[in-house]
C-alpha cells in the first residue's frame, strides 16, 4: 500500500483550538481550586506562574518541535532520532489507552448527570445518590461482578460520538470539532462564572481561595504540587502534543503556539478557581461553616459538592446543567487527543487507512472501557487506575522523554534551530536550561516524593492485593507493552516526512506542498 500524504491542520487556529481543548479537561475544573487552596491560595499562583513557565511551556515547545520535525505519532518520532527511543513513544501510546478507557466514563456520568440536575435527583444526599443509587458501588473493592446499565448506555453514547469524530480525520472531524467545543466551553463556563459570583457567600469563597499564606512558599511541597499540576493539566509527556503537532505545516509557529496554549490552559484554570470558590462560599455560608469544612476535589467535588450547592440554590437546576455540560464538552475534547494519539501510531506502524485505524483502535479501547467501568466495581478500579497511571505513568514518561532527549540523544540545540526558523519568539539558553536541569530534576523529586508517600501507606487504605492488581501492574503494564510493540512488524512505507537531520527551512521559505494553503495568524 502506498505511503498517504499525511494529513494538516487546515488553519493555525484549529491546531491550537484542538491544542487547548486538549489541555484544558476534566482536571482543570476539580483539581486546580482545590490545590491551589491547600498551597498557599494567591501565593500559590508565584510557584504556579514559574513552574508554567520553566517546565509546562519550555517542554510543550520540545514536544511540538518533535512532532513537526518528523511528522509522525510518537514512536516513529522517537525512533527517527534514536532507534532504542522507539519504545519511549509506544510507552506513551500504551498509557494514553489506559487512561482513554476510563476517562470516558467520567464524562458518562456528566451526561447523567445533565439531567439529574434538572429536578435535583440526588435528593437530600447527594453522596449517597452517586455511591448507591446511581453507581451502585460495591461495598469493597474488587473486580466486575455486574453491570451498572445506568452507566453503560452513556458510556456507549460518548465511544460513538468520539469515533465518529475521529473517523472524519485531522481536519473534518478533530478540528471542526473543536471550533464547536472550545468557544461553548468558555461561554458556559463564563456563564457559570458569573451565576457563582452573585451568590451569598461568593466574596468568603473567593477570599478562601486568593487570600495568599507566603509562608508556604518555603515549603517544597508546595513547589512540587506547582509543577505537577502543570504537568498534567498540560497534556504533556504521554505522546498528545507530539502527535498533534505532527499535522502542522512546515511554517507553523512553534514558540508562539505553546505560549497561548499555556496561557490559555492556565487562565481556565483560574476562571475555573473563582466559579469553584465562589459556589463553596455560598456552601459554607448556607450551612454555617468555614470554607475549609466544605472544600474539595476531584470526583467529591463535581459529583457530590456541586450537587449539594445546586439544591441550595435558586434556579439551581439551571446552574447544574450548564455545569454538567461544561464537564461533558470538557472531557470529550480531551478524551478526542487522548485516542487520537493510539490512532495515529498504528496507523504509522502498520499502513493502515483512517477508517479501520479508527475502528480498530478506537473500538478496541471502547470494549476495554465498557467491560471493565459501568460496573459495580467501577469506581475503585478507576480511582486506582488513574492514580498509578498519573504517578508512575504520565509524569515518569515525561522525565524519561525529556532526559533521552536532553542528556543521551542532545537533541536540544537541533529542536531549538528547528523551532526558531519559523517562530516569532526565538528561543535562548533558558529553554536549553529548562529541559535540561530544571524539568529533570523536578520530575526526579517529584517521582521520589511520590514514592515514599506510597511505601509510606497503602493509596486511599486499598489492600495491597488490590493495588499490586489494580495500580502497580496497571502502571508497569504500561511500560512493558510500550516496550514489546516495539517488535511490532512494521510497514514498508513510512509517514511522510523529512528524513532525520534534515534542516529547516529559513523563515518565510517555501516549503513543498506548503504553496496555495495559507495559515491564519
Amino acid at each position: 500500500m502506498a505511503n498517504q500524504p499525511r494529513e494538516q491542520w487546515a488553519t493555525r487556529t484549529g491546531f491550537l483550538l484542538a491544542a487547548i481543548g486538549s489541555a484544558i479537561g476534566l482536571g482543570n475544573i476539580w483539581r486546580f481550586p482545590a490545590v491551589a487552596y491547600d498551597n498557599g491560595g494567591g501565593a500559590f499562583l508565584f510557584p504556579y506562574l514559574v513552574a508554567l513557565l520553566t517546565a509546562g511551556i519550555p517542554l510543550l515547545i520540545m514536544e511540538y518541535a518533535i512532532g513537526r520535525r518528523q511528522r509522525c505519532s510518537p514512536p516513529e518520532a522517537f525512533r527517527r532520532m534514536a532507534r532504542p527511543a522507539e519504545a519511549i513513544g509506544w510507552w506513551q501510546v500504551a498509557i494514553s489507552f489506559v487512561i482513554a478507557t476510563y476517562y470516558a466514563v467520567i464524562i458518562a456520568w456528566s451526561i447523567r448527570y445533565v439531567g439529574f440536575s434538572v429536578d435535583q435527583s440526588w435528593g437530600d444526599d447527594p453522596e449517597g445518590f452517586l455511591f448507591g443509587t446511581f453507581l451502585e458501588a460495591s461495598e469493597t473493592p474488587g473486580f466486575v461482578s455486574g453491570y451498572v446499565t445506568g452507566v453503560l448506555w452513556p458510556l456507549i453514547a460518548v465511544w460513538v460520538v468520539v469515533l465518529g469524530i475521529l473517523l472524519l480525520g485531522v481536519r473534518r472531524g478533530i478540528e471542526k470539532a473543536n471550533r464547536l467545543f472550545i468557544p461553548l466551553l468558555v461561554v458556559f463556563f463564563v456563564v457559570l462564572v458569573i451565576r457563582a459570583l452573585t451568590l451569598d457567600g461568593a466574596a468568603e469563597g473567593l477570599e478562601a481561595f486568593f487570600e495568599p499564606d507566603w509562608s508556604q512558599l518555603g515549603d517544597g511541597g508546595v513547589w512540587v504540587a506547582a509543577y505537577g499540576q502543570i504537568f498534567f493539566s498540560l497534556s504533556i509527556g504521554f505522546g498528545i502534543m507530539v502527535t498533534y503537532a505532527s499535522y502542522l505545516r512546515r511554517r507553523a509557529d512553534l514558540t508562539g503556539s505553546a505560549l497561548v496554549a499555556g496561557f490559555s490552559n492556565s487562565s481556565f484554570e483560574i476562571l475555573a478557581g473563582l466559579g469553584v470558590f465562589a459556589a463553596l462560599g455560598f456552601m459554607a455560608r448556607s450551612a454555617g461553616v468555614p470554607v475549609d469544612e466544605v472544600a474539595s476535589a476531584g470526583l467529591g467535588l463535581a459529583f457530590v459538592v456541586f450537587p449539594a450547592i445546586i439544591s441550595e440554590m435558586w434556579l439551581g437546576g439551571a446552574f447544574g446543567v450548564v455545569f454538567f455540560l461544561s464537564l461533558v464538552i470538557a472531557g470529550l475534547s480531551s478524551l478526542i487527543s487522548i485516542v487520537q494519539v493510539v490512532v495515529s501510531a498504528v496507523e504509522d506502524r502498520t499502513g493502515l487507512r483512517r477508517v479501520p485505524a479508527v475502528l480498530g483502535v478506537g473500538g478496541a479501547i471502547a470494549v476495554v472501557s465498557v467491560l471493565l467501568f459501568p460496573t459495580n466495581e467501577g469506581i475503585y478500579l478507576l480511582d486506582v487506575a488513574d492514580h498509578f497511571i498519573n504517578q508512575y505513568g504520565i509524569a515518569l514518561a515525561a522525565l524519561v522523554s525529556v532526559v533521552a532527549v536532553a542528556w543521551f540523544m542532545r537533541k536540544l540545540p537541533e529542536l531549538q534551530r528547528d523551532a526558531d526558523a519559523t517562530s516569532a519568539v526565538s528561543l535562548g539558553h533558558w529553554w536549553r536550561i529548562c529541559l535540561g536541569v530544571i524539568t529533570p530534576v523536578t520530575l526526579g523529586w517529584m517521582m521520589v516524593d511520590s514514592l515514599r508517600t506510597e511505601f509510606d501507606h497503602n493509596y486511599e487504605g486499598y489492600s495491597t492485593g488490590f493495588l499490586l492488581a489494580a495500580g502497580w501492574s496497571v502502571a508497569i503494564g504500561a511500560l512493558v507493552v510500550g516496550v514489546l510493540l516495539t517488535l511490532l512488524p512494521r510497514h514498508p512505507s513510512t509517514p511522510g516526512g523529512p528524513a532525520p537531520g534534515a534542516p529547516p527551512s529559513p523563515k518565510g521559505a517555501p516549503r513543498p506542498g506548503d504553496a496555495g494553503h495559507g495559515e491564519e495568524s
